[in-house]
């Protein structure tokens, strides 16, 4: 398709429906918090839910009804063209043409990109830009419909980003990298944007003052997840040629379009409120949205229905899936775990324990193995005694027997470890380098050249550009691994006697340039990363700040400034379990099974508080969570009243607006304690002491038990039966703060039993005056 001129493509009529829907995909991740999975593969290809992240992005985008698709790619352009071509959606069944573009060598972000796609005019219409690592099963052909109904009557309409409600701790809202919209209450168009670091963290917003003045009702909203998914009008590309300084599409393009006086364009938000869409941005996004998917959020995408891959999974109790065409071989004593995926050709032998993980195809699990949270590519095979958690292993691997692999590693593909090896948590090993391996590069090279993509519009000098671009890539892969290799004895990682690998150096903060972006500074990249809970990291602000504490120029006439406490997160959810010893190789998998019970009925919590789910559908989701897992109900009801009562927002120095807040969620959430079944109103009132006494709503504990008094939820029998237990005055305890608190809550019990006495009186002696 030769180029065509801007003119000619802003002359197009947007309203005009016979255009085919097109979309374009950013395949290149533009940063490395994948490495070293990605040294020898772009991230898209890498495998979710066993199948390429690619090939998910293409079933979102065909539910879509789009019809052309773009993929824009730099590096490893041979291996993205080898999958298209190979994949169900290259043949003309598909009812999709795809095409892959190789940018120019000198593309080094997403603006780059925008830039190549208007030099080749590949653009004729109102597109979907997303990247090449999205899961979503949202309807982006209404979003569609929506834009072009607004730019109908609104031509400086020019992008709709679609964002999706969500709770403080929802499993996909990422902690290192948000944003806070301001937003029309009634256009929803994107009056200010500001993108939010996890740490340090952010305790202020700065909003310019004629927004407010402007528009008579703004939304200031910091619970949006950004869904990466963009419906832009033709003319989008050419503001990046006019604009080289812009490189990332929300915090210069969003934030340029937004606060500059000479564009005058619009970008507006579309709220999703069905659906689900999130992308991979990171190894802690690929945990969760593997999560996400094997607990079926993202239907009609779900392994035993329309996997992307073309797999066929057996879905049974638990969320387990097992490949159907029994070729799995499962021994007898082997244990697998709930939200497990375990693709064909695979084995695992006696007594291994495998939960809350993906097992690729044609894998071997060895004996007395636990597999724990991770995700095992294809090929893989894994020795007797070892022990994985939290972790990602390539392709390929080999792992011998009695290997420690802790939480955070990544593992890139033909690496082989142990025996006896001991990998660090976060430590990041890829495969050494040698001769052998420097000819089979060049070999993959050579042939990949051969093959070109059918409708690729570069052919002509594809090769020189893709000779350049691939050669780039590995000098840069060549000289990190050439650093690693340098200072083997330095890193001092524990690889067995076997092995062929390397270990990267174990990344710090120390180093860091005081100027470096603060997004990717080494302490908030850490709220990125698959097994690491930042628990050392204070993420907590100062709180609201007074105006005689704000700096002189923050009441300036540009802006206005928001700020406010952050709460705290709360890790806890049910009454702490006991913790297994640290000097154990493998922890009991009864903890681990009902420590992932308690995330999952986390999530579905928060789901239904943030989404205003009825208290009915939620009782109806946590039944059939118990039952898939079946553990006792006493734990459902530690979960619910946990969730409860942290929905409550603190208010400080006014008693009254708190006691209305502890009202409105008991009110509204209370009933759901007793819908889940096995009333017990004493169990409750032990249960929300235990809570209390761990939590920053400690003194809170008598009014939210007065609450669930005058909500019918607990009665005063049941007070008082709670009251005489001995643990509820925290007999048994060791001393410190849980029994302080312990025996405070049992202190607030005393005086509402007081006052029961008192109230009792009080009726007696009038009914006395009365005869």
């Amino acid at each position: 398709m030769p180029p065509k001129s801007s003119s000619a493509g802003k002359e197009r009529l947007i309203d005009d429906e016979e255009e085919p829907l097109q979309a374009v995909i950013l395949a290149d991740s533009f940063n490395k918090r994948f490495k070293p999975l990605t040294t020898s593969k772009p991230r898209c290809l890498l495998p979710i839910c066993n199948a390429p992240l690619l090939d998910w992005t293409f079933e979102s985008l065909s539910l879509a009804g789009v019809h052309e698709i773009f993929v824009i790619c730099r590096s490893h352009a041979d291996l993205v063209r080898a999958a298209i071509r190979e994949s169900k959606w290259s043949k003309p069944s598909s009812g999709l043409k795809i095409v892959p573009i190789l940018t120019a060598k000198e593309t080094f972000s997403p603006g780059d990109a925008m830039r190549d796609i208007y030099t080749r005019g590949l653009i004729t219409t109102d597109f979907i830009l997303v990247n090449g690592d999205l899961v979503s099963n949202v309807r982006i052909d209404e979003v569609v419909k929506v834009h072009r109904e607004r730019r109908k009557t609104n031509k400086d309409a020019i992008m709709t980003m679609v964002v999706k409600e969500s709770g403080a701790k929802h499993r996909t809202r990422s902690r290192g990298d948000s944003a806070v919209f301001a937003l029309d209450a009634e256009s929803h168009e994107c009056l200010h944007y500001e993108p939010v670091t996890g740490y340090p963290p952010k305790s202020q917003v700065r909003i310019p003052r004629e927004i407010f003045a402007e528009h008579p009702e703004v939304e200031i909203r910091n619970d949006l997840i950004d869904c990466s998914i963009d419906v832009c009008s033709v003319e989008v590309p050419s503001l990046f040629q006019d604009n080289f300084d812009w490189l990332d599409l929300r915090r210069d393009f969003v934030l340029g379009v937004l606060t500059s006086d000479l564009l005058m364009k619009n970008i507006h938000c579309y709220i999703a409120k069905e659906g689900y869409a999130a992308r991979v941005k990171d190894t802690k996004s690929y945990d969760s949205i593997s999560k996400d998917i094997l607990a079926r959020w993202t239907f009609p995408l779900v392994p035993d229905d329309n996997h992307p891959g073309g797999h066929s999974y057996e879905h049974l109790r638990g969320n387990r899936y097992i490949a159907k065409d029994n070729t799995v071989i499962l021994s007898r004593t082997c244990k697998i775990g709930n939200n497990t995926l375990i693709g064909s050709f695979t084995q695992v032998f006696d007594n291994a324990q495998v939960t809350a993980s993906v097992i690729g195809q044609r894998c071997k699990i060895g004996m007395n193995t636990v597999i724990r949270n991770s995700y095992i590519f294809d090929g893989t095979t894994i020795g007797a005694n070892c022990v994985i958690e939290n972790s990602i292993i390539g392709s390929k691997v080999q792992i011998k027997d009695k290997t420690r692999v802790q939480k955070g590693c990544l593992v890139a593909d033909e690496v082989v470890l142990g025996p006896e090896a001991k990998l660090r948590p976060f430590e990041r090993v890829s495969k050494r380098r040698d001769a052998d391996d420097a000819e089979e590069g060049e070999e993959g090279e050579d042939s990949g050249d051969e093959s070109e993509a059918e409708g690729d519009d570069e052919e002509e000098g594809g090769d020189d550009e893709e000779d350049a671009s691939d050669d780039e890539d590995e000098v840069e892969s060549d000289s990190e691994l050439e650093e690693a290799e340098a200072n083997q004895a330095a890193i001092g990682a524990t690889l067995g006697a076997d092995t062929n690998a390397i270990a990267w150096p174990l990344q710090s903060g120390e180093q860091e340039d005081s100027d470096a972006d603060e997004m990717e500074t080494f302490n908030n990249q850490r709220l990125m990363r698959i097994g690491d809970d930042a628990s050392d990291l204070d993420l907590t602000d100062p709180g609201s700040i007074t105006s005689s504490e704000v700096d002189s120029d923050s009441d300036s006439e540009d802006g206005f400034m928001i700020s406010g406490a952050r709460r705290a997160s709360s890790s806890a959810t049910s009454l702490p379990l006991t913790t297994p010893s640290t000097e154990l190789l493998v922890p009991p998998l009864a903890s681990a099974a009902e420590k992932e019970f308690q995330s999952e009925v986390m999530q579905s919590l928060e789901r239904a508080f943030a989404e205003g789910h009825s208290v009915d559908n939620a009782a109806v989701e946590l039944k059939t969570l118990r039952m898939s897992t079946n553990v006792p109900l006493r734990r459902v009801r530690e979960a619910v009243i946990a969730g409860i009562v942290e929905q409550i927002p603190i208010v400080e120095g006014n008693p009254a607006q708190q006691r209305k807040e502890i009202a409105s969620v008991v009110d509204r959430w209370g009933e759901l304690i007793d819908k889940i079944g096995g009333v017990d109103a004493v169990e409750t009132v032990s249960i929300l002491q235990t809570h209390c006494a761990t939590s920053e709503r400690m003194p809170l504990f008598g009014q939210i038990l007065a609450a669930m008094y005058q909500n019918d939820i607990v009665e005063e029998d049941d007070i008082r039966e709670w009251h005489k237990l001995p643990a509820s005055k925290g007999e048994g305890l060791k001393s410190g703060t849980l029994q302080e608190n312990m025996q405070k809550c049992w202190t607030i019990g005393s005086r509402m039993i007081q006052q029961f006495d008192e109230q009792e009186e009080s009726e007696e002696s009038e009914e006395e005056s009365e005869d």
